[in-house]
Parts: structure tokens; sequence; C-alpha cells
């Protein structure tokens, strides 16, 4: 009797103990649960919370850095603008005849050949420089400016670009296009002297009675500027391409801001 009495009293003693633990766990369990709910509340409000114009801007001037730098790093490397057939500057298209007939003079198409790598490689130049340009109009970019490249068409940010940094660009680019076709060549002969001299002689036979009969047209094109509006056309196709990226290309949006903006 004795021994039930203590092994009752033993059971007693440490009941109210494993209700505890028990109720212990149980609050624990309760809790963590509560606390993963209220997570996903959280994560799912902030979701659908709205950006602000101002967190749009922010984040879309980040994107748009990201793009431009992309943009000028692939133009600047060595082949940049020469071996992309999207971005390589020819000579004008009134040249074709004077290119298509240089294999006929001795050394002619080697005088054609380099004269385009000359040029090309000084946009790879000038392409290296851009950067700065790109940054300053993305620094002064207003929220009203961000908003409207965010709701424009798929090429509002390069035709904002255009707009802000063209004459900027083309300042940059054009003593170093210059330059290029102003270097010599061969016997003292520059791609400048080159152009000019083909130019000159094959005006001289369009514009002759025989020109004219066989309805010659004659080559009346400024090579700098030309070449010069060339280089920054290949700019803004790869910019083109950066922004069509952001806008289509999940991969592409290097912010949470702007996978919530394009989501």
């Amino acid at each position: 009797m004795r021994q039930v009495e203590n092994g009752a009293s033993k059971t007693n003693k440490y009941k109210p103990m494993h209700i505890k633990k028990i109720l212990l766990i149980s609050l624990i369990s309760v809790c963590l649960s509560g606390c993963a709910e209220l997570m996903q509340v959280v994560n799912t409000m902030d979701l659908d919370i709205p950006l602000t114009e101002s967190e749009v801007a922010s984040g879309l001037k980040e994107a748009l850095r990201v793009g431009t730098d992309s943009a000028a790093h692939h133009l600047a490397l060595k082949d940049g603008y020469f071996g992309d057939e999207m971005v390589k500057i020819l000579l004008p298209p009134e040249a074709d005849i004077i290119v298509k007939n240089a294999s006929k003079i001795p050394g002619g198409q080697k005088l054609i050949d380099d004269v385009i790598l000359g040029i090309n490689r000084a946009a790879e130049d000038a392409a290296s420089e851009a950067g700065p340009i790109f940054f300053k109009a993305i620094k002064e970019m207003t929220i009203s400016d961000a908003m409207n490249i965010l709701k424009g068409s798929n090429d509002a940010a390069t035709t904002y670009f255009k707009s802000k940094t063209y004459q900027k660009l083309f300042d940059l680019y054009s003593p170093k296009i210059k330059s290029s076709i102003n270097k010599d060549l061969i016997a003292g002969y520059s791609a400048g002297d080159t152009w000019s001299t083909m130019t000159s002689n094959y005006n001289k036979v369009a514009s002759s009675f025989v020109g004219q009969m066989a309805n010659l047209k004659t080559v009346d094109v400024e090579l700098e500027g030309y070449l010069t509006q060339k280089a920054l056309d290949g700019l803004f196709l790869k910019l083109a391409d950066e922004e069509q990226k952001i806008r289509t290309d999940p991969v592409a949006r290097v912010s949470d801001i702007l996978k919530r903006v394009f989501k």
C-alpha cells in the first residue's frame, strides 16, 4: 500500500513538469508557425505596395547606367566596331563605284582596307570615353523623364539619350575620326587625302560630257562628318539593344525594383 502511494506520489510529482514542457513546446510551435505566416503576409504586402515615382526613377537610372556602360564597353573593345557587321563603319555608298574598282589600281584595295580599319579603330577609341557623357545625362534625368521612359515606346530611353548626348558624343568622336583619316597610310597620303583624290578624279569624269551621258553622279560627301555620324549610329544601335534587354529579359533587370517595375 505504501508502495502504491509512493508511486502515485512520484507520478503526481513529475506530471506538472511534463505539462509545462508540452505547453512550452506547443507555444513555440505556434509562434514559429505564426512568424512564418507573418513573413509570408509581409512579403506579399511588399510586392503589392506600389512603387513611388522616386523609387521607379532610381531603379531605372541604375539599369540605364548598366546598359550604357555595356554598350560603350562593347564597342570600345578591339574589333568592337570593325568586327561587328551591324556597326562596322564603311565608306559612303556614293563611293561604292570607287571601292569596287580599287582592285584595278596597284595597291588600291589595300589602301581602301587600311582606310576602313583606321576609321573603325578611331571609333573604338572614342567609344572608350563615351561613358561619362551618358552618366551625366542619367544624373540629370528627372523623375518625369524616367516615368516618360518607363511608359514610352520600346526605344524611349535611346531616344532620350540621343536628345541629351548626341552633340557631345559627336564632338567626342569627330576629332578622333578626323585624326584617323588624316593619319599617313602610305607614301605620305592619308585616308582623307586618298578620299579627296579619288572623289576629285571620279567627279571630273562624272561631270564630263561622257559621264553625264552615262548618268554618273558626283560624290559630294564630307567624309569626317559622315563617318562620325555612322559611328554614333552604331553606338545608339547597341544602346537600343541594351534597352530592349531591360524591357524584355528578366535577367537584365539588375535590381528588385526593376523586377517589380517590369513584372
